[in-house]
């Protein structure tokens, strides 16, 4: 004879809760929210950088939603007949037209522009700001390499995204910024013409260039990020969160919060936070107005113009380019069977060589730097950058090459406002650009080694209290005391590795791959201050009680 226990099944008492169920039994969405709320995050002020990223996007679809239903894409010419006066009967695009209407006569338009345009900004710098952290923290190491890859590819896409708009209102501003693009296109021997004759639909600036830019801009490229952070956010699951060093964190566990409901109830908090410090700025600072501007047309040029912060570098190595150097001309003349065509140097190198090198470096740094370790291990906690000197001393040169290019965007202002001479303003941003870099990594390696030396002396001997004891026989001594568990931890809880030597095979000879290893070994790690040993550590803490507590009986005395 048999027996079964029948199991009830769940009845929801309420409406919601019937309709939550129903569809529950036929997409099994509840075991995917349980899954991921029951995901545990640790909990650190640098990772809020991703986050505001994620939120500004966010800001970006809802605002750029609003502006799509008045923006019309058009280069089809019209008198402006709109409410900005000192514009009114001037020839211009439909483009530049609507978006005066959105400015001044639809409700609320202006607002949103702003809005729109302050996201954009702050959207590529916490982009930017993330990569930072991940590159100086060493989140990027195995097995996070590809979610790296994932993120310089958002990078450029941020960089896309925010040039493609910058574009759309058809300006004088955004009109020499196409204009640029399309110097460079043509600097391109053979192809490049016809790539400007493609891109542009004709002659630049043609009638076709706007509305392709407004495909890319709220079709492809959205799509595309969109795509990318959910791959991102994937990988993150699946690999779980990096976290910095701590008494109980191991590259096993992760210790933190839960998705659901601490993480939940704190994000949507900062969502809003970010929202009303952005619908803030956009309503008490003006950004890009374009009705200052005019309409686009190839014959003016306005004077003091920059173009956003994260295509400015770009403009400033165009402006640092000289054409001539002494009798050596940058521009060739290269003869082909169907005639001549121009190398113009002096606008293909600037354009296309420092973001050729930025980009290459961090699309290849996970690897470079396994190579010169040899480090095939995982890695789910992270570095203070201070303990990764050379790595921080490289980021610190790129973000210093970055901003003396982002600089030279602005030579023109910085010698109109400070009264000193363009030509020397451009010298001095032509040696920094070169020099500035190599004097950042230098000073920087140093500074983190000295942090590091300063570690070691607390790990060691305690940190200064300021008291001053002086001893029987005259001397005086100033009283260290130990530092509790959780900071000792932090401060002798890291990896130095040594310079790896190159060895000979089996016929006594070295390749020049395992020579130029060792070279690159050398750079990295020759200067290293090698954390304490727990035999260092044991020694010293037994002497530091003794001094302590000798150091007390002494004030004891004294005050006796």
């Amino acid at each position: 004879m048999s027996s079964s226990t029948a199991t009830q099944s769940y009845v929801p008492k309420t409406r919601v809760g019937k309709v939550t169920d129903y569809v529950d039994s036929r997409v099994g969405g509840s075991g995917i929210v349980k899954e991921f709320g029951r995901k545990i995050f640790p909990d650190h002020w640098t990772f809020m950088f991703g986050e505001v990223a994620l939120y500004t996007f966010i800001i970006l679809l809802l605002t750029g939603t609003f502006l799509t239903f008045f923006y019309d894409p058009s280069m089809a010419e019209t008198h402006y007949e709109g409410s900005y006066l000192p514009l009114r009967g001037v020839e211009m695009s439909v483009a530049y037209a609507s978006s005066l209407d959105i400015s001044f006569d639809i409700r609320g338009g202006l607002f949103m522009r702003q809005i729109h345009h302050w996201a954009a900004l702050l959207f590529a710098a916490s982009v930017a700001v993330h990569m930072l952290r991940v590159f100086f923290t060493g989140a990027f190491r195995r097995p996070r390499e590809f979610n790296w890859v994932v993120g310089c590819t958002l990078v450029i896409l941020s960089l896309a995204a925010g040039f493609t708009g910058y574009s759309l209102p058809d300006d004088l501003l955004s009109g020499n910024g196409l204009r640029i693009i399309d110097g460079v296109m043509k600097a391109l021997p053979v192809v490049g013409t016809y790539l400007s004759f493609f891109l542009f639909g004709g002659e630049f600036p043609g009638t076709m260039i706007i509305g392709r830019l407004y495909v890319l801009h709220i079709l492809l490229i959205p799509a595309v990020i969109l795509l990318m952070i959910g791959v991102h956010l994937f990988m993150v699951v699946l690999h779980k969160h990096a976290q910095f060093p701590g008494p109980g964190r191991t590259n096993t566990n992760v210790v933190g919060y839960p998705v659901g409901p601490v993480y939940a109830a704190k994000a949507g908090g900062f969502f809003f936070i970010v929202f009303g410090v952005l619908a803030a700025i956009a309503a008490a600072f003006t950004i890009n107005p374009i009705w200052n501007y005019g309409p686009y047309d190839p014959s003016p040029v306005s004077a003091g113009t920059q173009p956003d912060w994260y295509i400015g570098w770009v403009d400033g190595a165009l402006r640092l380019m000289p054409g001539t150097i002494g009798n050596f001309d940058f521009e060739f003349m290269i003869p082909f069977p169907w005639g001549v065509n121009a190398l113009s140097l002096n606008v293909l190198v600037p354009a296309l060589v420092p973001a050729t090198i930025v980009f290459a470096l961090m699309f290849t740094w996970p690897w470079i730097e396994a190579w010169v370790t040899k480090d095939k291990r995982e890695h789910h906690l992270l570095n203070r950058p201070r303990n990764a000197p050379t790595r921080t001393a490289v980021g610190v040169a790129g973000v210093v090459f970055y901003c003396v290019l982002w600089a030279a965007a602005s030579s023109d202002l910085i010698a109109t406002h400070f009264l000193v001479s363009l030509n020397d303003v451009t010298y001095w941003l032509r040696f920094l650009v070169f020099f500035g870099p190599v004097i950042a990594f230098m000073v920087t390696r140093r500074i983190a080694l000295a942090l590091q030396r300063k570690d070691r002396e607390i790990a060691l001997h305690g940190r200064e209290t300021g008291r001053i004891v002086r001893l029987p026989h005259g001397e005086f001594i100033e009283v260290h005391e130990p530092v509790d568990d959780y900071k000792r931890y932090k401060l002798v809880s890291f990896d130095s590795p040594e310079v790896m030597v190159p060895t000979a095979d089996a016929n006594g000879k070295v390749s020049l791959l395992d020579k130029v290893h060792g070279r690159a070994s050398r750079f990295f790690f020759e200067d290293r201050v090698a954390p304490v040993t727990p035999k260092e550590l044991a020694a010293s803490h037994g002497d530091h009680h003794d001094e302590v507590a000798g150091a007390k009986d002494r004030e004891s005395i004294a005050s006796h």
